[in-house]
């Protein structure tokens, strides 16, 4: 099972992976009539290996799967795809538990652009265009292919699911939401400035992250079930889709943007989660933040007792200060062993005693050490994509 946000390749992977496999889609009417109506005649007549795209739009499928998967149990024969964690991960659950293996995909990672030879010249390029592959693959201008992803992607699977009337509310409210990338959610404050209640933020929240538009990241504590409970920061799933959303149309805007900080923040954090995901492992992304207000923005803890601490600057230039946060972790975060890191704006790699310092071109090492691979993380690539 392969799911991801919209457009991110989770098609062209599923193919890619099973060339010789038939492939079926569920956003074709005609398709999703048939599985609908009669779902075991649907599924009786898949042959040897088949790719079921988007399937968490036909979720009585999940309910018959079960007897086909346990009839012929072969590994691999069925590849789906879908991208909407809602629908399909509580059939998953309920249906084909312990018999699914699950990736996310996000969009590409820096590595994989250019191992594909699409290498960005300047941060204010990374972005302003975002990581999406259509936009790469096809030199779209970043602005008009976003355009058209919120139009034809984000507001219709949204409204589908919550059944949205209130169309300029929800705009308000994504644009909302990408102005305080790197910041703890404050439901409350996001539903007074969308003019919406509460509850109605927190559902259209819900479902953004549900549908990959965001991710949380909750605070590390000693604890793991008080870091349910404690106020997460948001971020979305691809740089260039916030940088949208908030009214950037060119990379020059970027110049002197009062968001140009928390955007490559916000990039950082997708490359670390990549680094994760796409290796099939949980995310374990966190941040470090106590009361006086001293912080770092990521966290991994990648072994017992042992993790990377991440500080994320967009300047060209270090100052002293930029370690101030990373001195104190590891000073004060007991029984645990902190490997350092500040990620920079500037092009120079500098092996500190503070900190091993990495531009943001050369993210390699950090990554490499997230997802415990040998030089494979680096791409923070899917193996086959």
């Amino acid at each position: 099972m392969i799911t991801g946000p919209r457009q991110s390749g989770k098609t062209t992977l599923a193919r890619s992976a099973a060339p010789n496999a038939a492939y079926l889609s569920l956003e074709d009417p005609d398709t999703r009539s048939f599985a609908n109506e009669d779902p075991r005649g649907f599924l009786g007549q898949l042959g040897p290996q088949t790719i079921l795209d988007e399937v968490q739009r036909c979720p009585l499928l999940f309910s018959y799967l079960q007897g086909v998967v346990d009839a012929d149990p072969r590994p691999g024969r069925l590849l789906l795809t879908g991208s909407s964690q809602f629908e399909m991960l509580d059939s998953i659950t309920q249906s084909l538990a312990g018999r699914a293996s699950l990736l996310t995909l996000l969009p590409f990672s820096l590595g994989e652009l250019r191992a594909g030879g699409r290498s960005v010249p300047t941060i204010e390029n990374l972005l302003h265009e975002g990581l999406f592959p259509r936009i790469h693959d096809r030199a779209i201008p970043a602005s008009d292919w976003l355009q058209d992803y919120v139009a034809t992607y984000v507001e219709r699977d949204v409204r589908q699911i919550l059944r949205i009337q209130d169309l300029a509310a929800f705009q308000r409210f994504l644009a909302l939401c990408a102005g305080r990338i790197g910041q703890l959610v404050n439901i409350a404050s996001l539903a007074a400035d969308a003019g919406i209640t509460r509850v109605t933020a927190d559902a259209w929240l819900s479902v953004m992250e549900a549908s990959y538009l965001v991710f949380r990241v909750p605070p590390w504590l000693s604890n793991p079930s008080k870091r349910l409970i404690k106020t997460p920061k948001l971020y979305f799933c691809d740089p260039g889709l916030a940088s949208w959303l908030v009214g950037i149309r060119q990379p020059g805007h970027l110049m002197a943007h009062p968001l140009r900080g928390p955007l490559f923040e916000n990039w950082v954090m997708t490359e670390l989660l990549k680094a994760r995901l796409h290796h099939g492992l949980r995310p374990a992304l966190h941040f470090l933040r106590n009361k006086g207000g001293n912080e770092v923005d990521a966290f991994i803890e990648t072994a017992p007792h042992t993790g990377h601490a991440v500080e994320i600057k967009s300047g060209s230039t270090i100052a002293s200060d930029f370690f101030d946060g990373l001195d104190f972790w590891r000073q004060n975060l007991s029984g645990i062993e902190i490997q350092p890191w500040l990620i920079y704006g500037g092009d120079t790699r500098q092996d500190r005693d503070r900190g091993t310092v990495l531009p943001w071109t050369a993210l390699g090492a950090l990554l490499d050490g997230i997802a415990g691979t040998d030089g494979v993380a680096a791409s923070g690539s899917p193996k086959g994509r």
